[in-house]
């Protein structure tokens, strides 16, 4: 493995064979000279996961399946240092030759290997929404702390990352974050309760997975986004607004107090908030596809349904209200969308879960750690209930 240079980053990706983890080493593959990925980590994906080793040469790997992790070290062999579980997470995270840790595991499994590569004077680079929806006063001041930087992979949130450039938040009057509107922009308000399974997993834009791709059609992707705003650039939930924009090429925008709007635009390609946020605050050549304006022939925007699809407001109230209110919204619409999955809800049905959890829970504010996973495993406890009481009615879930 080549040494490190200077201007070389050194990372170790969690979450590999995902679909970010999998354009973060096609980054590293197209600006070596760059981004050396030094470490990778997955759930239980044995064989995507060991190709990955064969191909970059990395010496530290973990599955936090712990079956997965030994037949991956039985693979592998003694080159290579497996390890497993949370713990496995957190040594990846803290590997002392790092400098950045790209977190893109789906679920809370991130939290805890985030904060520790904070205190381990690692920069994070995050995908992972929980991260900060979940904890993001926790997150935020703990990089404070460190004076360490908590750089943003989301499409949007890089959007208005790239936007500030380090800007006070005074200046600002509005995030504007963008949305695709999902596969059910222009469906009729009554329509939304009979729509399938695959009807919502048919993304216009992007390819994802499945829990991402509908968090997308219900807009609760958006929701968890607005919250991840107002604590990746301190700002209030009040100063943060949702578009809806088909063409997913403006990427988010910001408003300025002297009534100046400064937006990102780009392809469709998860490798360029990626690579800037690697780089940052550098810009470096790649082979990406750079727009062809005379070909984009227009862009739209429009409104939100915010009434139509609930979830927007949803968010907005678990931002405001802060606490574990967040945690709570997020686990809710976990389980919610698992059971959509599996056909025992309806589509409409999601949103009304997560409101009546989000209803039932006593907010705790200023959380600690331990409060707020407490809280993700109530709600989770509490949706389950509310699921398996529920009655089914014409794909509807009923939560009298």
């Amino acid at each position: 493995m080549p040494s490190a240079t200077p201007s070389r980053k050194r990372v170790v990706i969690l979450g590999s064979t995902g679909s970010i983890g999998t354009s973060a080493l096609k980054v590293a593959g197209d600006i070596p000279e760059r981004m050396e990925v030094i470490g990778l980590a997955a759930h239980r994906s044995v064989d995507a996961i060991a190709a990955q080793v064969r191909e970059t040469g990395v010496q530290h790997v973990c599955l936090s399946d712990e079956a997965s992790a030994e037949q991956l070290a039985g693979l592998l062999g003694s080159d290579c240092n497996v390890v497993a579980g949370e713990d496995g997470l957190v040594e990846l995270a803290t590997l002392p030759q790092a400098d950045m840790v790209l977190i893109a595991i789906v679920g809370t499994a991130g939290l805890r290997p985030a904060l520790a590569a904070l205190r381990a004077g690692k920069d994070i680079a995050v995908a992972s929404k929980e991260i900060l929806v979940m904890a993001g006063e926790s997150v935020m001041a703990t990089a404070r702390e460190c004076g360490r930087r908590v750089l943003p992979v989301d499409s949007e949130h890089n959007a208005i990352f790239q936007c500030l450039e380090g800007r006070d938040p005074a200046v600002v009057t509005r995030i504007i974050l963008t949305a695709s509107g999902g596969p059910f922009r222009t469906l009729p308000a009554d329509q939304l309760a009979h729509v399938k399974l695959e009807q919502a997993l048919k993304h216009p834009t992007w390819e994802m997975g499945r829990k991402i791709t509908i968090d997308s059609a219900t807009l609760f992707n958006k929701g968890l986004e607005m919250i991840e705003a107002r604590w990746l650039f301190d700002v209030e939930m009040a100063r943060v607004d949702v578009i809806v924009h088909p063409q997913s090429i403006v990427h988010s925008m910001v408003e300025f107090v002297d009534g100046s709007v400064l937006a990102q635009l780009s392809h469709s390609d998860m490798c360029f908030p990626i690579q800037y946020a690697v780089t940052w605050p550098e810009r470096v050549s790649n082979s990406l596809e750079p727009l062809d304006f005379a070909k984009l022939a227009k862009l739209d925007f429009e409104a939100p349904r915010v009434d139509d699809f609930p979830a927007l407001n949803l968010a907005r109230r678990a931002g405001e209200e802060g606490g574990t209110l967040p945690a709570v919204l997020n686990a809710a619409n976990e389980v919610a969308v698992d059971a959509f999955i599996h056909e025992r809800i309806g589509f409409t049905g999601i949103w009304e879960t997560v409101s009546a959890v989000m209803d039932a829970h006593t907010n705790i504010k200023h959380p600690t750690l331990d409060q707020i996973l407490g809280a993700d495993t109530e709600a989770r406890e509490r949706a389950g209930a509310m699921l398996a009481s529920g009655s089914w009615r014409r794909g509807n879930l009923s939560l009298a």
